[in-house]
């Protein structure tokens, strides 16, 4: 064994002790870290830049301490309760220590001739169905984020038009289909970038009217669309859009459906959870009507990243798409092993986080977070109609607050609000019915009312700094 590795063997409780203390260390300093600091890292040319890798050595103790140096300053504090860009959760202590579990046992968990893992898996994903609201038609498997998700939910829907059309895509290639459609009102950017990996190609895409002042599709002018199509068709529906958290109408998609025989997927990332709450419930009514569902773990269940699950009715094409025949692996049998239904041979035990969270604190636990996750989205939102200078693009549905200057509202101005405002918090940008905007949203354990009257100052004042 290389001396430096035998060294940290012997050494590893002491060395994983200091690797805990800079854990703890970081974590304790979130709430005063800048939300996204603002330096320039140290470079090639640096007196501290990076060592050649031809010169690396001195093992997990140096390496702790050039990474405390260089990388960690310079770290956002995505993990804290004041970043509201993108859609993005923190870690709760129970899905932060199931974490640190996976990377220690380091279980391959795709194969049933090691089967501790796709067992834990297979286990959470029930719970997962349950917190849902999803029946036992629903199978589901733990994924690496919504996009992927979105692609494996797609991939099935492929298969099912193949099957409609009398071909097996998987065998015979996308070719095989001809001209698809694909209909949605508000689809997310990663449909696109599933289909253009699918070979479906972005251009399957039609985005289909929505309803005036919103981001929900308009069920009339899909059923016209869906009339005109002279072949099966895929619908991708939204359950909470990125920009306003606006919802398609689940079960009168899924009673078109009935008549026209479509593939009914529903992207609900994060907007899942407000089945969580009996106030929001009524917003995924439908939703275990859906032939495949896109759920994002790392975002409102508070999960580590690198963690979603998809769910769908027809795990046999599933299995048809995804299948990999390599002795070694064993048959794929009745109940295919976790390797036969995503594009991954392999993947970390990414479920134990989100067994951990589900284990400690339960569906009250996770309610509790939703909850107030949304009424801190609904406090900022009327935070902003209350600043001069301000103005709110769309009412507050769930967790995501859409705003904008109320004159000159460029993206360049806007930026500079976000910039002003990055030391405190962190908003990412849009653009909202053709107007460029900013957007807050709300998933964090961490939040609180006070991080609410924080963020809200902080904006107060970058805005009247800026002069608008």
């Amino acid at each position: 064994m290389h001396p430096e590795l035998a060294a940290d063997l012997d050494e590893l409780p002491i060395l994983l002790e200091e690797t805990r203390q800079r854990a703890v260390a970081f974590l304790a300093g979130l709430d005063d870290r800048p939300v996204v600091p603002v330096r320039d890292l140290p470079g090639p040319e640096s007196e501290s830049g990076p060592v050649p890798l031809g010169a690396a050595s001195g093992g997990l103790r140096a390496a702790l301490a050039e990474f405390a140096e260089r990388w960690e300053p310079g770290l956002s504090a995505s993990a804290g309760p004041r970043y509201f860009g993108f859609v993005t959760g923190g870690a709760t202590p129970a899905a932060l220590a199931g974490d640190w579990l996976t990377a220690a046992a380091d279980q391959n968990s795709n194969s049933s001739l090691d089967p501790t893992g796709q067992q834990l898996e297979r286990e959470t994903v029930g719970w997962l169905r349950e917190l849902f609201g999803l029946s036992p038609a629903h199978s589901g498997t733990f994924v690496s984020g919504a996009t992927m998700s979105n692609t494996v939910g797609l991939a099935i829907a492929r298969e099912w038009l193949g099957e409609r059309l009398g071909v097996q895509v998987a065998e015979d290639g996308v070719g095989a289909l001809g001209q698809v459609r694909v209909l949605s009102g508000s689809a997310h950017s990663s449909v696109a970038k599933a289909l253009s990996v699918l070979g479906l190609g972005r251009t399957a895409l039609r985005v289909v009217p929505t309803l005036p002042g919103r981001e929900a599709v308009d069920v009339a002018a899909l059923e016209r669309e869906l009339a005109e199509a002279d072949g099966p068709c895929v619908v991708v529906a939204n359950a909470g859009t990125v920009n306003t958290v606006d919802f398609d109408d689940l079960t009168a998609l899924a009673a078109l459906r009935e008549r026209y025989g479509f593939w009914l997927h529903v992207d609900a990332a994060f907007g899942a959870f407000a089945a969580l709450a009996p106030e929001h419930a009524h917003l995924v009514a439908g939703l275990d009507l859906a032939d495949s569902v896109c759920v994002d773990l790392h975002k409102w269940l508070n999960v580590p990243y690198d963690s979603a699950v998809q769910f769908t009715r027809r795990p046999d094409l599933q299995a048809r798409v995804f299948q990999n025949a390599a002795a070694y692996l064993g048959p794929m049998g009745a109940h295919p092993d976790l390797v036969h239904l995503t594009p991954e041979n392999s993947h970390r035990l990414r479920a134990l986080a989100a067994w951990f969270t589900l284990r400690a604190y339960g569906r009250a636990g996770h309610r509790e977070i939703v909850e107030r996750c949304v009424a801190g989205a609904r406090a900022l939102g009327e935070a902003v109609e209350g600043i001069e200078g301000l103005r709110l693009l769309a009412p507050v549905r769930l967790n995501v607050v859409c705003f904008t200057l109320a004159a000159d509202a460029t993206a360049e101005r806007l930026a500079a609000l976000a910039s002003e405002l990055a030391g405190e918090a962190f908003l990412t940008p849009t653009r909202y019915a053709g107007a460029p905007a900013l957007r807050a949203a709300f998933s964090s354990w961490r939040t609180t009312e006070a991080d609410v009257r924080r963020t809200a100052t902080a904006l107060a004042r970058a805005v009247q700094k800026l002069g608008a």
